[in-house]
């Protein structure tokens, strides 16, 4: 028998791995400044890209004015305990009210936290007899909670509607025999890509299956639909989603999030989800903050369209300068170059020290090896200066990637590694 930690000290994972040379700078790096398009990292300014604040509330005067009131009026305590207990309020139920109303739904429920909400959420849907059908892509709260589930699951190839079909008919023959029902679930908005969930063509297929869908909407919430209700009103099956999800934590810029659907299911999801009948209820200035944001989302338009002017300048600049960013159907702003690791480390530096930009990488294992991820978050708050201050730097240094400079950098830096050891 082997120590349990021995895994741990002999492999650190494939992120891991990386710590010696990534912590602090490419990984759990340190923003500093008012939340903006433009903060300080390691004290110089940098054009920020990847800050999920959509509408650019995060340091709005009427948003900073009543959290500063609310948690004056409330402190952080209140209300003590679990909703089902002793910490429910009016000012809870007014909020799932108004989330409901907004997003077209009969009911709503509030969850502390949208990772944390997810995951519980599909294990109170489903029971051992079920099945689950989900996205290959889907995010790590889904995947998650599909592995609490003790009866079937399968994935189906992303956004691939012959794939989720195929998976479909495997799912029924199972159902039949188990007397369960099937739940698919798909993102409204994949964060990394940033396409869209076919939610048009998932519900279409409702007329062939028989199934319940879940969406995670929260990339689309506040950002797509004509009214900011997200993914389903931008494709017209708002209607057709049987239990919606949201967070607060990107176009509200704060914390908690949602689901929403018919108030039967709704009512009893309250009863059933562990992580909330066991937790600590929302914080009320929390609350309170989240009702300002809402307001204003419902009555501030011209959030949303600065957002999507800045959103497509940047994407259409990209485009015109021949880089490859996917087929993004949204904010989410993908540019895929080819490059090493250790590449990727040195274009990054090299974006954030000498052009003054900083945004998110993403390499492997979360893309394929040999790929690059760079990751930008367009906001509200952004403005055309900082999109082409932006389109120069990525010019530049696809231009090094391509010439070698940073394969020469990497090397330098792994010898000069090696001779330390």
């Amino acid at each position: 028998m082997r120590d349990l930690f021995d895994k741990i000290y002999k492999d650190k994972g494939p992120l891991g791995k990386w710590a010696d040379q990534a912590e602090g700078y490419f990984v759990f790096p340190k923003l500093e400044g008012e939340i903006s398009n433009r903060m300080k990292f390691r004290g110089k300014d940098v054009i920020t890209w990847s800050i999920n604040d959509y509408l650019g509330l995060a340091n709005h005067p009427e948003v900073r004015k009543v959290d500063a009131e609310a948690a004056k009026q409330y402190g952080s305590a209140y209300p003590m305990g679990a909703r089902m207990m002793s910490g429910h309020t009016d000012l809870h139920e007014k909020l799932q009210d108004e989330l409901a109303s907004f997003v077209n739904k009969q009911a709503a429920y509030l969850l502390n936290f949208g990772y944390q909400g997810m995951v519980s959420t599909i294990d109170a849907l489903v029971s051992k007899s079920d099945v689950i059908v989900y996205d290959v892509d889907a995010h790590a709260c889904i995947i998650d909670g599909v592995r609490l589930h003790l009866g079937q699951r399968f994935t189906y190839k992303h956004n691939d509607m012959a794939s989720i079909e195929k998976n479909l008919q495997r799912a029924t023959k199972i159902a039949e025999q188990t007397g369960g029902g099937i739940l698919v679930i798909s993102e409204g908005v994949f964060g990394m890509r940033g396409e869209q969930g076919k939610l048009k063509e998932i519900v279409e297929l409702k007329k062939k299956y028989n199934f319940r869908l879940f969406v995670d909407d929260a990339h689309g919430f506040g950002t797509l639909g004509k009214t900011g209700a997200g993914a389903g009103e931008e494709q017209g099956v708002q209607d057709d989603i049987d239990v919606y999800f949201a967070t607060f934590a990107k176009s509200l810029a704060s914390t908690g999030a949602f689901i929403a659907g018919d108030k039967e299911i709704m009512d009893y999801l309250k009863y059933n989800l562990r992580s909330q009948m066991f937790a600590k209820s929302l914080q009320m200035q929390l609350v309170v903050g989240a009702l300002k944001r809402l307001e204003m989302l419902r009555t501030m338009p011209e959030l949303k369209e600065k957002l999507w002017e800045n959103v497509n300048a940047l994407q259409n600049g990209l485009r015109e300068r021949g880089f490859d960013i996917g087929s993004t159907q949204s904010c989410v702003t993908p540019v895929y170059l080819e490059g090493s690791i250790p590449e990727a480390m040195a274009l990054v530096h090299d974006l954030r020290e000498n052009y003054g930009v900083f945004c998110s990488i993403v390499v492997y294992p979360v893309i394929p090896k040999g790929m690059i991820l760079l990751r930008l978050i367009p906001t509200a708050s952004h403005n055309l200066t900082d999109v082409e201050e932006t389109l120069e730097a990525f010019s530049a240094i696809r231009e090094r990637l391509e010439n070698g400079t940073y394969k020469r950098l990497s090397a330098t830096v792994a010898a000069a590694a090696a001779e330390k050891e």
